[in-house]
């Protein structure tokens, strides 16, 4: 990548020195992009949601991830899209920067930065809580704190390290998985649940209402959240071919979703007539009442350790990127897109977005829910800004004419996101409405400097 390249469009930056210029190395392949965005999904994902989600979907639960899945193709068309055009390190802010004009580019930067800033904070908290429960002699700061450094002391030393760690993460997930999977099906055929493999989890009229599931797939959404990060790193992609970024993204997409209709095929038919006492930990619950003790500890320790320490990885990694593309552009303070001399990490970015990430986490120690739903305001804010491109951009400046994927798929997404929106918890709403607030008095202060309005 030449030395002047910029994240908003490819265009050199007249005067930019050096300093400012600096560019990611080109390491990485579709492979480490496919594991990265699997990493970040996570396959255990649908655990930590399982309970709620059943209640929510009145056990039709495949139904549920199934319906999710089709809602989140829009968004992952989109992102395709938009990568083949713009390969930015700041996802979503290169988009609508290119797209829309530098000052709503910036206001989608600033509302991705509060899901990416964020979704490092929850699983902080995630796997605080759950060590917490395995040795409640620590304390859940403590876990916090040991878990930010180890995921900043992993990625200080570049991409490709953090792909072999990722890589890692995805094959004991995947294996642990398999293992509680056959277990939970010989549990199965010897007469738990429905006492064999039904269609139940996916479809019986007397469970089925419109709401609920409606209820239940607006859950399932926030188990895709991750993807979408893939787009972070198209200035660190070996290939020249720019659809590498946009077939990983909707890969990992097809993967994610096929993964978690399997899972909640056998865990739904085993779920049947099972009493949940506590959503938040209905995995373990049936776990130990299905298989045994130590089922539910092998689940409860692999959430703790390999999902929670590896899945912190690649979001570190993602939010460093926008920070470094909003910092190379002056949106952000220049000093966040200096890159490691050695390793060609944005390590400032990634210093600032730890330090950020332990604070939220032991702040809202205690609020894991309310964690949640801001960090969806972010994603989803960002979400619709895309989509908003995707129409600016091809059908409107470009003229295509492909009315499907330029018009009715960005459409489609932003229905979808306005729904999900409409289900936000009051403090969400309010936390996210102010956080966009601040950035467009930020955004308005660096237009005014003439900050906002470099080429593009």
């Amino acid at each position: 990548m030449d030395t002047g390249t910029r994240a908003g469009g490819g265009m050199p930056r007249p005067g930019n020195d050096t300093h400012e210029a600096q560019s990611l190395r080109r390491t990485l392949s579709y492979y480490d992009l496919l594991i990265y965005g699997l990493a970040y999904v996570a396959p255990f994902a649908l655990f930590q949601s399982l309970g709620f989600v059943w209640q929510a979907s009145n056990g039709l639960i495949v139904l549920a991830y199934v319906l999710a899945a089709v809602c989140m193709y829009f968004t992952a068309k989109s992102y395709a899209l938009m990568t083949e055009t713009v390969p930015s390190a700041g996802s979503v802010y290169g988009f609508a920067r290119h797209a829309l004009g530098p000052f709503t580019g910036f206001v989608a930067g600033w509302m991705i930065l509060l899901d990416y800033l964020l979704i490092p904070a929850y699983v902080y908290v995630f796997m605080a809580v759950a060590l917490g429960t395995l040795i409640p002699q620590v304390d859940r700061g403590i876990w916090i704190v040991v878990l930010g450094g180890a995921t900043l002391g992993i990625n200080w030393f570049g991409v490709k390290v953090t792909s072999r760690a990722n890589l890692l993460s995805v094959v004991v997930q995947v294996a642990i998985l398999a293992v509680l999977m056959l277990f939970f099906l010989i549990a199965l055929y010897h007469g738990k649940g429905n006492g064999a493999l039904t269609l139940r989890p996916l479809y019986a009229p007397e469970l089925f209402h419109i709401k609920s599931i409606f209820a239940a797939t607006s859950i399932c959404v926030m188990s895709f959240l991750g993807f979408d990060a893939i787009s972070t790193l198209s200035e660190e992609v070996k290939s020249d071919d720019r659809r590498i970024v946009g077939r990983a993204i909707v890969g990992v997409l097809f993967i994610s979703a096929a993964l978690f209709a399997a899972v909640a095929w056998i865990t739904g038919d085993l779920m049947s007539g099972f009493a949940i006492k506590d959503p938040a930990a209905a995995v373990y619950e049936l776990a130990a009442w299905a298989v045994g003790p130590w089922a539910s500890l092998l689940t409860a320790w692999a959430m703790a350790t390999v999902v929670g320490l590896t899945n912190a990885l690649p979001m570190q990694v993602g939010v460093a990127r926008v920070l470094y593309a909003m910092g190379r552009d002056r949106q952000l303070p220049a000093v966040l897109a200096k890159v490691h001399p050695t390793h060609g990490t944005p390590y400032v970015g990634m210093l600032v977005t730890t330090a950020i990430s332990i604070s939220v986490a032991l702040v809202m120690r205690y609020q894991m829910d309310e964690l949640v739903s801001i960090v969806n305001f972010g994603a989803l804010s960002g979400f619709m800004l895309l989509h908003v491109s995707v129409i600016v951009l091809f059908w409107f400046k470009a003229r295509s004419g492909r009315w499907i994927v330029h018009l009715v798929v960005p459409v489609s997404g932003i229905i979808v996101v306005l729904a999900v929106l409409s289900g936000m918890s009051s403090l969400a709403m309010m936390l996210g409405v102010t956080w966009l607030v601040v950035g467009l008095v930020y955004g308005t202060i660096l237009t005014r400097r003439r900050r906002a309005a470099l080429a593009i």
